[in-house]
């Protein structure tokens, strides 16, 4: 900043400064429970698109005259030569955080929104400083960051805004009655309060055996450090007055670490900044490149067109129009080319609860056969649309033009002559984009926002399909798309039509029991704690965990300064003490039951029974499937509790369940590419693969094997194939790691061709940019060549990666489309109704097991050669636990 320019006078209305902390949210951002987000060119994009949103909502909401986006710099500070293991726990940042850090800059820079940072301080002392010269002018001043410590600051000018969920209505306004409210002391001695309680994240080790409860009760009874130092022999608490004697020095340096300097040398410029208008071009271009598509819609028709050259020209004349008889909907039907395409659109009921999969309803068809002209009629009893374009439907000599493949075969039945899919295609060319709605890949492809007009979505299918199929042509994934995605298509919707039995007693059942469970789980919680709170809440959880039994845990969030109580801190801490272990367990079983338990009953279909769950096809970066309403991948394969759960998923009265799962599919898949002959020897002959592991790295023959062997060797063989470090796999086995190192130099030894096969994968994906499957499927990888080391390794370990999850999703639906195939032509009741991760469910009358057992497994183990055998293993029984 400079420091030449003088701020004017204040008029009599307090003008508005906002100082945002722009770590803080970031990390809260990154931290954030929300799907994961990406950009066309699969680079990670959640942490600009809601800092971006925090930044937008401020200013709409409280309109400052001035604000200034304040940066950490990467250098040492002051701190640091005070005390040189100052934030020595922080760990690095994340890589896929250190990614999508540039990006937050260049979005503030698009809003016109000053960046400010200044070397040898944190953004806390720049932030500091500038408030203290901002509050002497009269200003009224908020800090926007929700961390404890930048109270100290707060005075009558100047004031925290902690922004909460549901905008405005969830912030706090923290002025100096409210920090005495939150923290137990007025602004003036926050200071002396994190002197005594420390910082873990900052590595400022404060008083030891003294938390924030007990902090708080010092100052309040003594004022200030100095004075507790003194009076500490007067102190009740033993362990509070050992510490105040014993660590003085420690105390008094805390303290002056815990001081956010305002003495740093820079000088407030207001001129600089003066809130401004954002640059809609760049903001607009930026937006484009991060794939923010609804950002995009609110800048308007202007900035779209300004910030990308058109890709499919808008006609100049269209002709829409509402249609409103059967007789004229079948007129213009009948008089149609029959050598064009038909785009035809289905518009759902906006009331429906289940818009989006089994249940759905058609509110009104749109059909196109050129690029300029669309029709529009309501679906009622009058109309009889459906029935009147049924025949066309049915014609598979007639080319159609669809977006969602899947929901257009789940509403209308197995239509024929679908040809063009623009859900698929985007998805093909785009993987990592998390949005493929339609009025989305418009805009993207088409850089046209739709209006809504009559006929004008399947008009806009038919200029969309040509461009997309020439991309698809051009990146080679036609065979892809002609193999498997869309004919994948109906078979999905015919699993999605046929559900699921569960059985709601028995998970009734098991609520009962579960809650139970809960409440006894609570209890030994309580117990363990000596004292009853919310096990639910992770502020109460933390106080006791760190305050009240006084454990230590390396920091985890960086600048996100809320104490983590997440899995990975309670796994640690649970080494120091049982309490932390009870959470956990706790934890599981609550979750397992809000989600699945209590969950399940109210997502059965009332007409039919069934439990009819949601596949989506463009949901996952690798091709894999995804499923919702219920989300069954994440139902615990291993625990009791994920068992207990599978078995109320049953058969009907006179049928079984079969299940047929690939067995190590993706070390098969690794046989393959690598040809490996180690690897590929021991899959030809049918061995142990874990158990030969476990012998080649450490040289532990079959016989003298013991479980904790073969759980080493299952955790290198999956690991180490995915970029695992000797640092992960040395957490992972609980080992030093100097001898994870050992393993993993051993494992490349014997698996030599497994390491020339990883190397070859990085080079071709270095040289090209992205990743692809034994069938060609692509997913971008740009950021493998970044500059940037974070970028880079998180680019290098996904490389790993998709190859072989591409692979494996590949495989199985390409079995799921023969067996449905088989199934039909051989005029089988048994029908498909799951598939989880590697394995594929079925709902099978008892008399056609045997048959249908044999078709499934041996569709699946020859649905692709590869050098080592494809392995199912099947099973069957009444519900999907009880197997054999």
């Amino acid at each position: 900043m400079s420091s030449s320019r003088a701020a004017a006078e204040p008029s009599t209305a307090p003008k508005k400064l906002f100082l945002v902390d722009a770590m803080a949210h970031i990390y809260r951002a990154f931290y954030a429970p929300m799907v994961r987000m990406n950009s066309p060119s699969g680079a990670p994009t959640k942490v600009p698109f809601l800092f971006g949103n925090i930044l937008r909502r401020l200013v709409k909401d409280y309109q400052p005259d001035y604000i200034g986006i304040v940066f950490d710099t990467k250098g040492p500070t002051f701190r640091d030569k005070l005390f040189e293991k100052y934030k020595a726990q922080r760990p690095p940042m994340p890589d896929e955080l250190a990614a999508q850090i540039p990006y937050v800059r260049r979005l503030c820079e698009a809003l016109r929104l000053p960046i400010l940072e200044f070397e040898g301080y944190e953004a806390d002392d720049v932030i500091g400083a500038l408030a203290k010269q901002a509050a002497k002018k009269h200003l009224d001043v908020l800090l926007i960051t929700n961390d404890k410590d930048m109270m100290q600051l707060v005075d009558k000018n100047v004031r925290v805004l902690r922004s909460g969920p549901g905008g405005a209505k969830g912030d706090v306004i923290v002025d100096q009655a409210k920090v005495e409210e939150i923290l137990g002391v007025p602004p003036e001695k926050v200071i002396d309060v994190m002197a005594l309680m420390g910082d873990t994240i900052d590595n400022i080790p404060g008083a030891k055996g003294i938390g924030e409860k007990g902090a708080t009760g010092l100052i309040q009874k003594y004022g200030n450090v100095e004075k507790a130092l003194e009076h500490a022999q007067e102190v009740a608490n033993k362990r509070y007055r050992e510490a105040l004697q014993q660590q003085r020095e420690q105390v008094m340096m805390s303290k002056q670490l815990a001081t956010i300097s305002t003495d740093v040398p820079l000088a407030l410029d207001l001129h600089e900044l003066e809130r401004r208008e954002p640059d809609v071009p760049a903001l607009a271009a930026l937006y484009r490149e991060l794939g923010f598509n609804s950002l995009l819609k609110e800048l308007g028709s202007a900035a779209v067109a300004a910030s990308a050259g058109a890709r499919g020209e808008t006609p100049a004349k269209t002709d829409y129009a509402q249609l409103s008889s059967a007789g004229e909907f079948r007129t213009y039907l009948e008089k149609l080319p029959a050598d064009r395409p038909l785009a035809v659109w289905l518009n759902l009921d906006a009331g429906d609860r289940e818009a989006e999969g089994f249940g759905a309803r058609i509110s009104s068809i749109e059909i196109s056969a050129a690029a300029n002209e669309g029709r529009s009629i309501w679906l009622d009893e009058k109309t009889d649309a459906l029935n009147v374009l049924a025949p066309f439907l049915a014609d598979a000599k007639r080319p159609k033009i669809v977006h969602d493949p899947k929901l257009f075969q789940l509403l209308t039945g197995r239509a024929q002559g679908i040809e063009h899919a623009t859900q698929l295609y985007s998805y093909l060319l785009r993987p990592t984009t998390a949005n493929h709605d339609f009025a989305d890949v418009v805009m993207r492809h088409l850089n046209v926002m739709l209006s809504g007009a009559p006929g004008e979505r399947a008009a806009a299918l038919h200029r969309l399909a040509p461009v997309l199929r020439t991309q698809v042509k051009e990146q080679g994934l036609v065979n892809v798309y002609e193999k498997i995605d869309l004919p994948l298509a109906p078979v999905l919707a015919d699993m999605e039509r046929a559900g699921v039995r569960v059985d709601p007693q028995a998970l009734d059942a098991m609520s009962q029991a579960m809650e139970k469970e809960v409440r006894r789980l609570e209890k030994e919680v309580w117990e363990l704690a000596g004292e009853e709170f919310n096990v639910n809440s992770p502020p109460q959880l933390a106080e006791i965990l760190f305050d009240k039994l006084n454990l230590q845990v390396p920091a985890r969030r960086g600048k996100a300064k809320a104490r983590s109580t997440a899995v990975d801190v309670l796994e640690e801490l649970a080494a120091a003490h049982p309490l932390p272990g009870k959470v956990i367990e706790y934890r599981e079983v609550a979750k397992l039951k809000s989600t699945y338990v209590d969950a399940l009953p109210k997502l059965i279909h009332p007409e039919t029974g069934r439990l009819h769950t949601s596949f989506s096809q463009t949901g996952t970066a690798t091709g894999r499937l995804s499923s919702s309403d219920p989300n069954l991948q994440n139902i615990p394969i291993r625990s009791e509790l994920g068992r207990q759960i599978r078995a109320a998923f049953v058969a009907e009265k006179g049928n079984l369940l079969l299940s047929a799962d690939y067995s190590q599919i993706e070390l098969r898949i690794m046989a393959h590419f690598s040809a490996d002959p180690v690897l590929v020897e021991a899959f030809r002959k049918g061995e142990d693969i874990h158990a030969r592991t476990a012998q080649e790295v450490f040289g532990v023959g079959p016989l003298a094997q013991t479980a904790e062997h073969r759980r080493a060797a299952k955790v290198i063989n999956f690991g180490i194939i995915y970029g695992l470090s000797a640092f992960g796999l040395a957490q992972q086995l609980g080992i030093e790691q100097k001898e994870a190192a050992q393993f993993i130099n051993a494992y490349f030894q014997r698996y030599r061709g497994v390491k020339e096969y990883l190397d070859r994968v990085l080079e071709e994906t270095r040289k090209t940019g992205m990743a692809k499957t034994l069938f060609g499927r692509i997913r971008p990888i740009p950021e493998i060549t970044s500059p940037q080391m974070q970028l880079r390794n998180f680019a290098e370990r996904t490389a790993l990666n998709s190859p072989l999850q591409g692979t494996a999703a590949d495989l199985i639906k390409l079995a799921m489309i023969a067996i449905d195939r088989r199934l039909r032509e051989e005029k089988f009741k048994a029908r498909m109704i799951l598939q989880v991760h590697d394995e594929l469910l079925f709902e099978v009358p008892e008399s056609e097991l045997s048959r249908v057992s044999e078709l499934v497994c041996r569709e699946m183990e020859s649905v692709h050669k590869l050098d080592v055998p494809l392995a199912v293993e099947a099973k069957a029984g009444p519900n999907w636990r009880d197997m054999r």
